[in-house]
């Protein structure tokens, strides 16, 4: 009798021990492992050669796998179609979530579309679509900055400026604008809220070109290049919707023997760190903060909600992060 309590008690304790070693349910139902893993998420970018991006892919990468998820993280290439493929892909492949920057703004509906119908929790991020195309889909949601506020900011550095952007004295701001991609609301609204907050506080503009850049530095430094041999000195304000087109612009004018903040002023958006330095060296006029880390975080923070259950309605469906105006005075506030 004693070897049978034995026998039984020995395999009491054997249950026990799988018990303990058993599997345990995470948030939301996803199954995590004794590694804290809680599943793929898939991360689709339009394309890895953007600075800017760069950085945000590579935040969104640390702070996911810092919270126990395996990521898969993929290069559109600046093609739509492909990037179409790859978010099929990753919905085959079983996904937890998927995080989305859009190639192009005009797929907003085939994205939502597709991934309304097979159900997967989905964060749009950088590029916005509008809120009646996100209303079809309770699962998503969209998270960016105000790219108003962004170009309001631009305007006030240049108002901000000793002769408030005149340099000639001749009562106008005479410009040239180097856009993104001008299907990008992001690059349609930079393009002219920079110019309103002028007009705003008075001020007489006046634009001598507006030229498509794509977001690229090579780009900007050749339309830079051919606005200053074509105006010369009628350009006294160079406005880029975003830094590395900025950056590109600033040797042209270098090239050109003109010099920032004396008979020319430059203004960029995304407080990149190459930005930052010629804003501390007064090669540039200043910046706008496009928070990448913060955008990163919130985009993670929405997924989980969306991976715990949460459903966003109609008009509620866009989460913002500021942007913060970087000048000489305060840069050193932003660089590493």
């Amino acid at each position: 009798m004693k070897k049978i309590i034995a026998l039984l008690l020995s395999a009491l304790m054997v249950m026990s021990l799988f018990a303990g070693c058993s599997k345990k349910t995470g948030d939301g139902g996803k199954t995590s492992d004794g590694d804290g893993e809680k599943g793929t998420i898939g991360v689709c970018i339009y394309k890895f050669d953007d600075a800017f991006m760069t950085t945000y892919r590579n935040s969104l990468q640390e702070i996911l796998e810092g919270k126990g998820y395996k990521v898969s993280v993929v290069d559109g290439n600046n093609d739509q179609a492909k990037q179409n493929e790859q978010i099929n892909t990753f919905i085959s492949q079983g996904v937890q979530a998927l995080i989305i920057n859009p190639v192009m703004t005009s797929a907003a509906d085939q994205i939502i579309s597709t991934v309304k119908d097979a159900g997967i929790p989905t964060v749009l991020i950088n590029r916005e679509p509008t809120a009646d195309q996100m209303a079809a889909y309770d699962k998503l949601v969209y998270v960016g900055c105000d790219a108003a506020q962004s170009g309001t900011f631009q305007g006030e550095l240049i108002l901000d400026t000793a002769n408030k952007g005149d340099i000639n004295g001749d009562g106008k701001v005479s410009y040239i604008m180097i856009q993104g991609d001008p299907e990008n609301i992001d690059a349609q609204l930079r393009t002219e809220y920079s110019v309103k907050a002028l007009t705003d506080a008075g001020v007489e503009v006046e634009q001598l070109n507006l030229t498509r850049g794509d977001w690229d530095r090579n780009r900007g430094q050749e339309i830079a290049a051919n606005d200053l041999a074509q105006f010369g000195d009628q350009i006294e304000v160079i406005f880029c919707n975003n830094d590395d087109m900025a950056i590109g612009a600033l040797q042209a004018i270098q090239s050109a023997g003109r010099k920032v903040n004396e008979d020319i002023y430059l203004v960029g958006v995304d407080a990149l760190d190459a930005a930052l330095n010629e804003v501390k060296n007064g090669n540039m006029t200043g910046t706008v903060l496009n928070d990448a880390v913060g955008q990163a975080t919130e985009a993670v923070n929405q997924m989980e909600k969306l991976l715990g259950g949460t459903t966003y309605s109609e008009g509620n469906q866009s989460v913002y992060v500021p942007y913060v105006k970087v000048t000489p005075d305060n840069v050193g506030d932003f660089m590493n």
